[in-house]
């Protein structure tokens, strides 16, 4: 008999979490949670933490939103089934026509609805391949599409982690990383250019802002340079807008900054406001294309479209994109001024509420110091608070877009304070919870 959960602590939980699979895992602290509330997140235990990652931004009103206990009590009540598969309901029809109304595009367009921003980046990569002809994916190092099928093959990080294999149909260029090279962009974009040239990519897939490859911020125009390059190429533009869109950045789909119209758009994480959504928008003529069917069962299901609907439709009417964009700015500044003198923090960098912190070996070479990043992000869980690092060396902070000014203010001095005493975390404490 499976036994009852239990909230006597986090260290009972910690041990009966060895259930599942590692595999499954990307553990940075003991970290067993019971129950969660705005911009907090409670313990086994009882102890109260200000969430700085909104659990990779998936939580993007925070816990325990009311827009999203309503919508799913709604749907609980009388769902009409489980599946789009084959048939259809209100509720999948809504997301997928307000989706439209707020990604740009132009054309006739298609939304397919999934579960996580890994199977419809997989969905659109595969599609994009059927309907060209053409059988190449140019990507970027350093770049995540997901974890497993067509964007787990073309995500440098597994590339270069050796989690995925090197393949002739997938071609990495360099992300430009304008904090480390002077001449980012212009290396960049002459790479893509040389991967474009023989003429059989199919798409170019790339992120706004690269996230888990060290919450990268590219030089302005960048985009827009890769956007008119793939285009004369004949290949498809595929934003992935999974961690960085709805209104992450400052606006409602990151690549708004340089007014860039993808062909091909996909959403997750945050859309779902904690349940499994996701969403990839593009033309007819590519998601139509039935020989790169993508089916799976309980995509599409009311409860994660009622969610989805409740959560897209909360972040238009109280936009919540332009408090981002000036939460963000409150963060990342007063980050900025409060580790002005230390060492070890090389820059503060992002756009609204997806700021990062580069730690370094020292400012002057600039390298990256993933041993610190480790003790960092654990003294802030000892301190109460919880986020992670990417790219092996940068702290990411993507708190809830509803986050108050007063909890920045407190990220600010708990996030300084961590910097400061993550010497006071030695190697055997840390030594169990080994992150990326």
């Amino acid at each position: 008999m499976t036994p009852p959960v239990s909230a006597t602590g986090p260290e009972d939980l910690i041990t009966r979490d060895n259930v599942v699979a590692g595999i499954q895992k990307l553990r940075f602290f003991p970290l067993a949670l019971v129950g969660g509330n705005g911009s907090h997140l409670i313990e086994a235990g009882g102890r109260t933490l200000l969430d700085l990652s909104a659990s990779w931004t998936a939580s993007a009103l925070g816990h325990g939103h009311p827009v999203v206990a309503k919508a799913l009590a709604r749907v609980a009540a009388s769902p009409p089934g489980a599946s789009i598969l084959s048939a259809t309901h209100s509720e999948a029809v809504g997301l997928a026509e307000e989706l439209l109304a707020v990604v740009p595009g132009g054309g006739e367009r298609r939304v397919h609805l999934g579960l996580s921003g890994s199977d419809v980046n997989d969905a659109a990569l595969r599609a994009a391949r059927h309907a060209t002809g053409r059988p190449v994916v140019v990507a970027f190092e350093g770049g995540y599409h997901g974890g497993f099928g067509a964007g787990f093959m073309a995500s440098g990080l597994h590339i270069s982690a050796g989690s995925a294999p090197v393949r002739a149909d997938v071609r990495l260029v360099p992300y430009p990383q304008p904090f480390r090279e002077s001449d980012a962009m212009a290396r960049s974009l002459s790479a893509l250019e040389n991967a474009l040239a023989p003429g059989d990519v199919a798409v170019v897939a790339v992120e706004a802002i690269q996230c888990d490859g060290g919450l990268v911020v590219p030089p302005d125009g960048f985009l827009a340079a890769v956007a008119q390059r793939s285009r004369a190429a004949g290949a498809l533009l595929l934003l992935d807008e999974v961690k960085v869109g709805l209104g992450r950045t400052g606006s409602m789909n990151s690549f708004d900054h340089e007014g860039v119209v993808p062909d091909l758009v996909t959403i997750g994480k945050g859309l779902g406001g904690g349940l499994p959504a996701a969403a990839l928008i593009g033309p007819a003529s590519v998601l139509d294309e039935r020989r790169a069917s993508a089916l799976l069962t309980t995509a599409g299901n009311p409860y994660s479209c009622a969610v989805a609907r409740a959560v897209l439709g909360h972040i238009v009417e109280s936009d919540l994109p332009g408090r981002s964009r000036i939460a963000g700015d409150r963060l990342r500044s007063g980050l900025s001024e409060a580790l002005a003198d230390e060492p070890c923090v090389g820059e503060v960098r992002g756009r609204g509420l997806l700021v990062g912190v580069d730690l370094v070996t020292d400012r002057d070479t600039r390298g990256g110091d993933a041993a610190f990043a480790r003790r960092v992000v654990y003294r802030l869980w000892q301190l109460g608070a919880i986020a992670y690092y990417v790219g092996g060396h940068v702290i990411e902070l993507t708190p809830p877009l509803t986050i108050s000014d007063t909890e920045i203010d407190e990220a600010i001095a708990l996030v300084s304070r961590a910097v400061r005493e993550a010497h006071l975390v030695d190697d055997e404490t840390i030594a169990p919870w080994a992150g990326w």
